[in-house]
């Protein structure tokens, strides 16, 4: 059997290339040995997406008196809330499937071996391809960490599952997966400590400033943050509780708690799948070399997503995905990282686009910084009673915008606004030109120019 492309991995990057491909009129074989969405969609942003709307809704039901709203006995249910985040996630399964099939793909379940740059076997099968796209995604870092190995520990993909609350609970990382299950726990009541190697919380990306913001926020909430904490070991402790030692500037100590969620991040997958059989160029933390069409080292063999090792976000992997098949297909095309999104969907939530403070000063660019309370949107104002939100806006010497960070909700939905002013090295005057709807909360991007 021969295809015009054979892709490994049905995640975002692969689902959304195969479907492209496919539209194209280009014969398309996709191998998943899950499930279809990858870690995104089935153990990922999805199921925690739904799961922290259902404590964001709880949240809001509680607090309902502060929009005159009487709510007498708010309460939830976890088993239904977990069995709406399946469902859920079935549901967005069965549609991707269903694209993929509308657009002529063939679908291979199983695990995919790669014997050469031109054929993928599968089972029994071998399957040819001109061209071979391997969109492989990553998986959980669990570190090296002495005595681990002897308590039972939560991995994400067991506190998405988990139908019982603990009434206590430990995170080892404070970036944005383990600040997002620090959300929805806390919303339910759970004792949550954050253990943080760094002296900041959400390091690597997002503004230092708005990272704190929040920390502070659940800080007022109960969640205990234990910042530039090293963590030494772990142990059983009474009554099936974990201990964790841990050391600081100050000295050592420990942690006792019901649960322990090891959320220190996540790193590419590059075994189980025949890698090894292509001599592809890596750089010098072993991610794969690609250009600014997705292309690696060898003809013909694509690379999307987490593999890179550049930026592990499903919407970063989904436009990797259209370009290296534009490419393909002879199309003009080039990947941009000037403008990612990142967003961290606490409640309330943050999110920043482009540079940040630190990355402007530790590369030596000029800019300046305008800061505007959230405030001086009606909208938000009207929605986030006794919430308050910071915008901030960098900008450079000659007015086009560098970054944009935003402390409150909805942050997740306004931020590509200021990400299309940055792709397109807009100035603050041409940004000001753009009609954002009154009253909403991107209203603040035109308030802070």
């Amino acid at each position: 059997m021969k295809y015009q492309l054979a892709i490994i991995g049905g995640g975002p990057a692969g689902y959304t290339a195969a479907e492209t491909a496919g539209k194209a009129g280009l014969s398309v074989v996709l191998f998943e040995k899950k499930s279809l969405g990858g870690v995104c969609l089935n153990e990922g942003c999805i199921p925690t997406k739904t799961l922290l709307y259902s404590a964001k809704t709880y949240d809001n039901a509680r607090h309902a008196q502060k929009y005159a709203v009487n709510v007498s006995e708010a309460s939830f249910d976890l088993p239904k809330i977990i069995a709406r985040k399946q469902k859920v996630v079935r549901k967005l399964v069965l549609g991707i499937k269903g694209k993929l099939t509308q657009a002529g793909v063939t679908i291979v379940q199983g695990e995919a071996q790669i014997v050469d740059a031109h054929h993928v076997s599968c089972g029994e099968e071998q399957y040819e391809c001109d061209n071979l796209l391997l969109c492989t995604g990553s998986e959980t870092f669990i570190p090296p960490i002495p005595g681990l190995e002897t308590v039972n520990y939560w991995t994400h993909r067991d506190a998405l599952d988990s139908k019982v609350l603990p009434k206590s609970l430990a995170i080892v990382g404070g970036g944005v997966i383990g600040m997002e299950f620090a959300s929805f726990f806390c919303s339910l009541g759970v004792e949550v400590t954050v253990i943080e190697m760094l002296p900041e919380i959400l390091g690597g990306g997002m503004d230092v400033e708005m990272a704190g913001l929040l920390r502070a926020e659940y800080a007022k909430r109960g969640i205990r943050f234990m910042l530039s904490t090293k963590v030494t070991a772990i142990e059983p402790a009474e009554d099936e509780a974990i201990k964790v030692h841990y050391e600081t500037a100050e000295g050592a100590g420990e942690v006792v708690a019901e649960k322990l969620l090891m959320s220190v991040g996540r790193r590419p997958v590059m075994k189980g799948y025949g890698l090894e059989n292509l001599p592809l160029e890596r750089n010098a933390r072993g991610g794969i070399i690609v250009d600014e069409q997705m292309r690696s080292s060898i003809p013909g063999v694509y690379v999307c997503g987490d593999l890179t090792g550049f930026s592990l976000l499903a919407h970063t992997a989904v436009r990797e995905g259209e370009v290296a098949v534009h490419t393909i297909l002879g199309k003009e095309d080039k990947m941009s990282y000037r403008a990612i999104p990142g967003v961290v969907y606490t409640n309330p939530e943050i999110a920043g686009v482009g540079e940040t403070e630190e990355s402007l000063r530790k590369k030596e660019i000029s800019y300046r910084a305008v800061k505007l309370p959230m405030a001086y949107s009606g909208r938000f104002v009207a929605e986030n009673e006794g919430v308050n939100g910071v915008c901030k806006l960098l900008i450079a010497d000659d007015n086009t915008i560098l970054g944009a960070h935003v402390f409150g909700t909805p942050a997740s939905e306004i931020i590509a606004l200021a990400g299309m002013a940055i792709e397109l090295k807009l100035t603050t005057e041409e940004w000001k030109r753009f009609v954002i709807p009154h009253p909403t909360v991107g209203e603040i991007f035109r308030e802070a120019l």
